[in-house]
């Protein structure tokens, strides 16, 4: 693992633990000792090589999102009892004024003792939101997944092919896929971007349902999303383009009562000992090139320059 991700775990088991102490009335050294041998376990499991067990990390960082979570709604609880407060001393004062002559300066002096408790909460509460909102950016950051799809990220990737890379020779074939959703920029026109979102996590969770264990997805940026699979022949990685063309084209999302249908184009290429994760990635665009300019909706493939 990255330095980044070990420094996070690490970091989310201390809070964790400082955590499970403060809500106990009588924390014991047992309970201690039990935390950080679960936790010592958890992170040894972690293979370096396999991106799989970044499923791990992603349990942590899901975790730790539920804590941020449980912050914001403890704190928005807090926030509405001091407002039922508030509007329980504005109908006490109400009540006070309806039964005696009004006491102006008095009154004005209650109200303005009101607004000000008012002004007071509403700024612990955007900076609440403030703090938040940065703890949720600084996770997504570390986090190998992305936010909105839920698959493998862009930092992923760069991981995943640099190791791969980094081996040089390997005793199987591998190919590579860029997909990329045809006339996206037009759907966001059309629909809005919460329809193009809602585009990017049905094609996720396509992809994630056809593909074999051992393949992996990134959203390799925007719209582009990129496949790795492993072990297959180019006949049956020509199969699995297709079913997964076929899919897409076939599949429609409803949005807002309207049926929204998309294809996509992509480009594949074999791992070929010598590759780097940008040549691997470049060979991949052109092929992806290829599909756009002959037409989108179809796949075609790229080898390295010597034809093999």
């Amino acid at each position: 693992m990255q330095k980044e991700d070990l420094k996070s775990l690490v970091t989310q088991m201390y809070e964790e633990l400082i955590e499970n102490i403060d809500t106990q009335d009588e924390a014991t050294k047992e309970q201690v000792v039990t935390y950080l041998y679960d936790a010592a376990s958890t992170i040894a499991s972690i293979k370096d090589s396999d991106i799989d067990s970044t499923e791990h990390a992603k349990l942590a960082f899901t975790n730790t999102y539920k804590e941020i979570v449980d912050q914001s709604l403890s704190s928005f609880r807090d926030s509405n009892q001091i407002f039922e407060e508030i509007a329980q001393i504005h109908q006490n004062t109400m009540s006070e004024c309806s039964k005696i002559h009004i006491d102006l300066p008095s009154m004005t002096e209650k109200f303005k003792s009101v607004q000000i408790q008012m002004n007071n909460e509403v700024e612990r509460a955007n900076s609440i939101i403030t703090e938040l909102t940065i703890q949720v950016k600084e996770l997504e950051r570390n986090s190998n997944l992305d936010s909105l799809t839920k698959v493998f990220n862009r930092r992923a990737l760069t991981t995943y092919l640099n190791n791969l890379c980094d081996k040089g020779d390997i005793p199987y074939n591998l190919h590579l896929l860029v997909l990329d959703i045809d006339d996206f920029k037009i759907i966001n026109d059309t629909y809005g971007h919460i329809a193009g979102d809602k585009i990017l996590i049905f094609i996720a969770n396509m992809l994630r349902r056809t593909l074999r264990d051992g393949d992996k997805v990134f959203r390799y940026g925007g719209e582009e999303f990129v496949i790795v699979l492993n072990r297959i022949t180019p006949e049956v990685c020509l199969e699995i383009t297709n079913r997964i063309l076929a899919l897409v084209r076939n599949n429609r999302l409803i949005y807002k009562g309207e049926s929204l249908n998309v294809t996509m184009s992509i480009g594949a290429t074999k791992y070929f000992k010598g590759d780097t994760p940008d040549s691997i990635i470049d060979r991949a665009d052109k092929a992806l090139y290829k599909s756009k300019s002959g037409g989108k909706n179809q796949m075609n493939t790229e080898t390295i320059p010597d034809g093999n």
